[in-house]
């Protein structure tokens, strides 16, 4: 109830609503944050490829209870090993198998061993995570064409079509939430030991600010967000008034928004 009246409060004021997303960033940009989010997963690697797979992994099964999230990622990481990249590309159909009985509430056994796959020929044939996404950006002109681009490349192999519904398409109006998320940990240069920041190809002025339930009615209430549905556009409206507050670093404030949700919510 506190929390809905300093949110009353701030909502007429410019510079109180900046206070207010700096107050909130700054309280949960921070390494107590990592313990409990999907990040923790990729913060457990220090080779570059094994925090691409391992965030890129994580951030796909993102929806849902964070501590089945963060076991079921555990889950995958130790059965490649725990050496993601080793895996990609390196095991054969054979070892596949291992992801028989992997499940995590609608991404199945089928759609993991995909997503493994296409992971293996994106490293093999298109120089890594990092490459596709940084020659998209190049290739489109912003990072909505580029995640289209991604997408284009990871279901060129032959595929499920029910597996597809696992990388969200903008081009659809999809919000892409878990993609855009995991851009932020890639992308996003942070001296506060949460985010990682190893893509330096890709500006993160250009990042959109993750958006589901919790930062959708949060952005709302503080008067960042008008449209009703959280979809692309929506992301982009939101990310626009995050960028009057930071145009260097807009989706920082996704930390407010998101922690200072769950805190409304609770």
């Amino acid at each position: 109830m506190q929390e809905a009246r300093i949110i009353d409060a701030v909502k007429s004021s410019s510079s109180e609503l900046y206070e207010f997303l700096e107050e909130k960033y700054n309280y949960y940009n921070r390494p107590d944050f990592i313990q409990n989010d999907p990040i923790s997963i990729p913060r457990r690697f220090g080779l570059k490829e094994d925090i691409e797979i391992a965030g890129f992994l994580a951030a796909t099964i993102s929806w849902g209870n964070r501590r089945t999230i963060i076991k079921n990622a555990l889950d995958l990481m130790q059965r490649m090993d725990n050496a993601p990249f080793q895996f990609i590309t390196q095991s054969g159909e054979k070892d596949l198998m291992a992801f028989k009985s992997f499940v995590h509430r609608t991404f199945n056994a089928d759609d993991c061993i995909y997503f493994l796959n296409s992971l293996r020929n994106i490293y093999c044939n298109h120089n890594g995570l990092d490459s596709v996404f940084s020659h998209g950006l190049l290739k489109e002109g912003s990072l909505k064409g580029s995640i289209i681009y991604f997408r284009t490349i990871f279901f060129e192999l032959p595929h499920l079509t029910r597996t597809q519904k696992h990388i969200a398409n903008p081009d659809k109006n999809a919000s892409a939430k878990r993609i855009n998320m995991f851009l932020r940990w890639m992308v996003r240069k942070d001296d506060r030991g949460v985010d990682l920041g190893i893509w330096p190809a890709i500006d993160q002025s250009k990042l959109f600010c993750p958006l589901d339930v919790h930062s959708g009615n949060q952005s709302r209430r503080l008067g960042l967000l008008y449209r009703k549905q959280n979809d692309w556009k929506a992301v982009e409206e939101l990310t626009a008034s995050l960028r009057r507050f930071d145009p260097l670093d807009p989706v920082k404030y996704d930390f407010a928004l998101f922690g200072s949700g769950l805190q409304e919510k609770s």
